[in-house]
């Protein structure tokens, strides 16, 4: 049996924000953005180079629900990464060496968090 974790629903108040952060300043593909009925939104964004992607919209999930900690963005070259972020005005943190692997912090619109993560191989 093969299981994927291809998909992460994340909670978000504002849909046109959200996106606008993730596709504007993470750099994240729009896989789509639809309205099957009902007042539903779909948005799917994916990181550049992943196989799992993160789903936020109307009726995905609940705006108020607590918002998803630690989600992890695991970068070749975190330096590089960091400040390609904070030069698209995202606000990270320095980079956090823990004995081998290094972190960058930052949270999304809605308080979301992430961490990209660099691992010496």
């Amino acid at each position: 049996m093969h299981m994927r974790l291809e998909l992460v629903p994340l909670p978000s108040s504002d849909v046109e924000r959200t996106k606008s952060f993730y596709v504007d300043q993470m750099g994240f593909t729009l896989d789509h953005d639809v309205r099957p009925g009902n007042g539903m939104r779909v948005v799917q964004l994916t990181p550049p180079g992943s196989a799992c992607s993160i789903v936020i919209g109307v009726g995905i999930s609940d705006p108020d629900a607590p918002r998803v900690q630690g989600l992890h963005l695991v970068v070749d070259d975190i330096d590089a990464a960091r400040s390609q972020l904070a030069d698209n005005s995202v606000d990270v943190s320095d980079v956090t060496d823990m004995g081998g692997i290094k972190y960058a912090y930052f949270s999304d619109p809605d308080g979301n968090t992430w961490a990209l993560q660099q691992m010496n191989r």
